[in-house]
């Protein structure tokens, strides 16, 4: 059957690693309480190959419990005294280029960003990012699984894992029982949530910023999570001054690259063997959500609340992309981050993007399915 390819998104050029058999799974950052929600919710449905994963998260969730609790009466009045500047959102689908944008635009040091120790180990990040960071990278691999872009406790990371790790309703908790029915619907959106849970959400997510922003030493927080494309009126609600990038790419690269993360990640985090039925759908499903989502909330933009650009525009020319971004943001400053971003274009001009094959029943299904948003970007 014909097939036409799709690349992924860019990233640095791969550094010649070992290999690792086994990394850590992302549920070893729950705390207790969380851990059994999970379990329950999916009728303890860990596979015999796994049970010996759901062991030690157990152990590492009692941990974790215990580590909060200290996190709380050491710099709980700290972190509740915190004030937020207004963070950047940087939202998009997933496979859009995010990571990159996020890449660039945290080259100006007057920005923060929640990193990996933040994001995987958020019951006590403030507590123990330093002693993660100095003792622990053989913990990880030195690459993200689905791309060559670099890992390590200090990259930075999307909030979203933190969220589903102190246990908010996540469309990131599917991949941890990936054959059974997601438990979370409408968590994507946030639309499936009572007034109840969603003030709760709204609490949690401002006390992870402030924990965050403590550790920064108070600079403004730029986030990156594909989930909050869709989220945008709740996030003003909660700052009502937060600016957002949003970064859009071709769907018909962005749906393989989509399918091949969600696999790669149900393989490395779940706790049964994968056999991804209705994944295609879910990705088809959870495109329409964020992009319906994010037209009806142009309205609630400000000028200079709101900037847009393509993908392919970011990768062939970064420093003029960032800088437009810049401008329309109102961000004053760019000359002196603009020798940052070409330094960072020279290192990476060699990055080789994965590349995907689409059949032409999946070129039908998308153009079907996603028509009016290959229009409204000018990917005809």
């Amino acid at each position: 059957m014909p097939t036409t390819a799709a690349t992924d998104a860019a990233a640095p050029p791969p550094k010649k690693v070992r290999k690792r058999e086994w990394a850590p799974r992302l549920w070893e950052g729950c705390d207790l309480f969380t851990w059994l929600r999970l379990l329950k919710d999916n009728g303890y449905a860990v596979q015999p190959p796994y049970w010996y994963i759901a062991a030690i998260v157990s152990a590492n969730s009692v941990t974790n419990t215990v580590l909060r609790w200290c996190l709380n009466a050491a710099h709980g009045a700290r972190v509740r005294e915190t004030k937020l500047e207004p963070p950047i959102f940087v939202i998009g689908h997933w496979r859009t280029g995010t990571t990159l944008l996020h890449e660039l635009l945290i080259r100006d040091t007057r920005f923060g960003f929640p990193d990996m120790q933040d994001c995987f180990n958020p019951q006590h990040a403030l507590l123990t990012n330093q002693l993660f960071k100095r003792y622990a990278s053989w913990l990880l691999p030195d690459k993200r699984p689905m791309d060559n872009m670099p890992f390590g406790w200090e990259r930075p990371q999307e909030d979203e894992f933190a969220l589903a790790l102190l246990g908010l309703p996540s469309t990131y908790t599917d991949f941890a029982f990936p054959d059974r029915e997601p438990k979370d619907r409408g968590a994507l959106d946030l639309s499936g949530l009572t007034p109840k849970q969603l003030t709760h959400w709204k609490r949690v997510f401002v006390r992870f910023l402030q924990e965050v922003t403590v550790r920064i030493g108070g600079k403004r927080l730029v986030l990156k999570s594909p989930p909050h494309t869709a989220r945008v009126p709740v996030l003003l609600d909660v700052f009502p001054d937060a600016k957002f990038v949003h970064i859009v790419r071709d769907p018909r690269a962005v749906f393989p690259s989509t399918v091949n993360l969600w696999k790669t990640l149900a393989r490395g985090h779940g706790l049964q063997r994968p056999t991804f039925p209705g994944l295609e759908e879910k990705v088809l499903r959870e495109f329409r959500v964020i992009y319906d989502r994010l037209e009806e909330a142009r309205p609630l933009f400000k000028p200079g609340q709101f900037a847009e650009l393509r993908y392919e525009d970011l990768v062939r020319e970064p420093v003029t992309a960032l800088e437009q971004v810049y401008t329309t943001l109102e961000i004053d400053g760019y000359e002196t981050v603009r020798p940052k971003i070409e330094e960072y274009q020279r290192q990476n001009v060699n990055y080789e993007r994965n590349k995907f094959l689409l059949t032409d029943a999946q070129q039908a299904l998308i153009a079907d399915r996603w028509g009016d948003v290959i229009r409204r970007y000018g990917y005809e």
